[in-house]
């Protein structure tokens, strides 16, 4: 065979070999999905940060990210209000995991003690501390705010129980899903 047919064989040989190769190569992975680059933010005075996971209920997700109990009293914008009991503060992060809005109400979320008692928010402190009782959470929002409770001073809180609307199609209410903040 001439020279030129052995570099011509030889570099189609090459260039199957090439292509055949290209084919074979493990797939590429996934880039990892994109984060909202968010500052952390620094605790208040006092509080505990909760690092447990957020959860699920019906088609919202909770997420205790501060604690404080053993308060005496508070203030509000006007006055200063002292607790039957002590006062608890939890601070949470809600959002929306459905395409519709969804309806947070702070008087089903409760707090649970060692000996399974359980309390609700306290009315007049959400409303002198300008907390939401009642409201919409848009397809996807996420909020945050504060709920407080008046709980006995003998209380002590192990978790925070949430509760949410169940989904459409779901029989009975929610039992709720707990957050240890101990």
């Amino acid at each position: 065979m001439p020279w030129f047919g052995r570099v011509g064989c030889l570099m189609v040989t090459a260039v199957v070999i090439a292509l055949l190769s290209g084919c074979s190569d493990t797939p590429a992975k996934p880039a990892a999905a994109p984060t909202y680059p968010l500052p952390a933010q620094t605790a208040r005075p006092d509080e505990t940060v909760i690092t447990a996971p957020p959860v699920i209920d019906g088609q919202m997700r909770f997420r205790v990210i501060g604690y404080r109990d053993g308060m005496p009293s508070t203030f509000g914008s006007h006055a200063e209000w002292n607790a039957k009991g002590q006062f608890v503060r939890v601070r949470v992060l809600i959002e929306s995991t459905d395409r519709t809005n969804q309806k947070f109400d702070a008087k089903q979320q409760l707090l649970v003690a060692s000996d399974g008692r359980t309390f609700h928010v306290d009315n007049f402190s959400q409303a002198m501390k300008r907390q939401p009782d009642e409201l919409p959470v848009g397809s996807f929002v996420r909020m945050e705010f504060d709920l407080w409770f008046d709980v006995p001073k003998d209380a002590r809180i192990v978790k925070v129980r949430f509760v949410a609307d169940p989904p459409l199609g779901a029989s009975g209410p929610s039992k709720g899903v707990d957050v240890p903040v101990r």
